[in-house]
């Protein structure tokens, strides 16, 4: 196929950084720069904040289908499955939760749906049944990273993870305070219940100084209760050769989440819930990870799959912004958010050694919240800068290959921002017909001029 060149007004990456605190206020969307030669080519499912919508992009930033009806803004992420399929979270509930996960075909009839998790009563006082379910889920036969070469998703009948809250009183944590705890639940495609984590019952096995457990216990307010950890992803490690070596910390049926407020990643054992490995909550206090520097508000946590470069790694969006938990300081006087960095990083780590093994922190790249991270088949990595909607792939080398800024604002505050996003290859949606690819180059910022 014969590549066309097109030319866009001007590079969108420090620019949006700015635009998030302040200025400029024009800069270009869409499809900003592309390298077909060199980018891992597919359609791009995004799950943006404003919109009730699961929309998919193609390289060139064509929206080429829509799902209406989704909920990003409490449930999010959307995903492709293979055959134009697409699962995703419905209707809100307070303290950032949807009401129910939906499996829908190409034409938006519904095919799975679960909410019978707990009963819950609604804003107008309706009590109804609820999943509860808040910022992540995976399918049992779905790799974290949504595609590797090699998996392929059923259309249904697996077994699903899903991150949930639970309203409960842990007085190991908040001594008389009703917590909307994190849980983690596996549910059937029958949408039977078969195995349930809950985080306040394990506070003691992940290594708080006493400081901070007095900073957790006073609380923080958050839809109701005390969103004490605030997980924000959890997935299957999956197949991998960490356990195939005979390491048992790294069974594929153990479960790796990330928690924003605690600057922890941890992976728990499947059989008796425990902590069998962790990164934090004080990254520096131990020798052993002092190398990777301090986590903080980290999201998307999860093992590189089998068949992509860096498998059996484990890759974090590390945002930046505050969190953790210790003594109060100026910048945290309830001793919650004693870290800070006004800067993002991806982070791809041994488990084993902990040997940092490859990074990207670009000139001007912050993420203060939500966000994700993707290792593609030819080695480059998806970033989703979620606040600005600005999605990038780049290389090992961290040179950008292609770069999208989501065009649509919406509220009062115009926002753009994205939750995640998904790059999926174009056979997974065969309806539709697999697009041209048009090279994108920008023109140089010192030189583009708005007549």
């Amino acid at each position: 196929m014969k590549k066309l060149k097109l030319c866009i007004a001007g590079a969108a990456g420090t620019l949006v950084f700015a635009l998030v605190h302040g200025a400029p206020s024009v800069y270009p969307t869409g499809t900003t720069t592309y390298d077909p030669d060199r980018a891992w080519s597919g359609y791009t499912v995004l799950s943006p904040l404003g919109e009730q919508a699961a929309v998919v992009i193609d390289m060139n930033g064509n929206v080429v289908k829509r799902w209406e009806g989704f909920n990003n803004s409490a449930g999010g992420p959307a995903r492709i499955l293979p055959g134009g399929q697409v699962i995703g979270a419905v209707g809100s509930q307070p303290g950032q939760e949807s009401v129910a996960l939906e499996q829908r075909d190409f034409d938006g009839n519904l095919i799975w749906r679960f909410d019978r998790n707990e009963q819950v009563t609604t804003r107008d006082g309706e009590t109804i049944w609820s999943a509860r379910q808040h910022h992540d889920w995976q399918r049992e036969d779905m790799t974290a990273g949504s595609y590797s070469p090699g998996v392929t998703p059923a259309e249904t009948g697996a077994n699903m993870l899903i991150l949930t809250h639970t309203t409960h009183r842990v007085d190991a944590v908040a001594e008389g305070r009703d917590l909307n705890d994190d849980r983690i639940i596996e549910v059937t495609p029958d949408g039977e219940i078969v195995w349930e984590w809950s985080a306040a019952l394990h506070i003691e096995e992940f290594g708080f100084s006493d400081a901070a457990r007095e900073a957790i216990a006073s609380g923080r307010a958050f839809g109701g209760g005390y969103d004490w950890i605030h997980l924000n992803s959890a997935t299957w490690l999956g197949p991998n050769r960490r356990f195939d070596a005979g390491d048992e910390r790294f069974d594929p049926r153990n479960i790796i989440v990330s928690s924003r407020t605690a600057s922890l990643v941890a992976i728990i054992d499947r059989d008796s819930g425990s902590v069998v490995w962790q990164l934090g909550p004080d990254v520096t206090a131990n020798p052993d990870t002092s190398a990777i520097r301090q986590i903080i508000g980290q999201h998307d946590a999860q093992m590189i799959a089998e068949s992509l470069p860096g498998a059996g790694n484990i890759l974090i969006f590390d945002n930046g912004g505050s969190s953790g938990f210790g003594p109060p300081s100026p910048i945290a006087p309830g001793g919650s958010g004693v870290y800070a960095r006004a800067t993002s990083r991806i982070l791809e780590i041994d488990p084993v050694t902990f040997e940092l093994v490859w990074s990207y922190d670009g000139p001007g790249f912050y993420a203060l919240n939500i966000s994700g991270v993707q290792r593609l088949p030819n080695g480059n990595t998806l970033i989703t800068e979620g606040p600005g909607g600005r999605l990038f792939e780049v290389t090992t080398e961290g040179e950008i290959v292609w770069e999208y800024i989501h065009p649509v604002y919406v509220g009062a505050r115009e926002s753009n921002s994205v939750y995640r996003a998904y790059r999926v290859p174009y056979g997974w949606i065969p309806q539709l017909q697999t697009p041209a690819e048009l090279a994108v180059v920008p023109p140089s910022r010192g030189e583009f001029r708005v007549p």
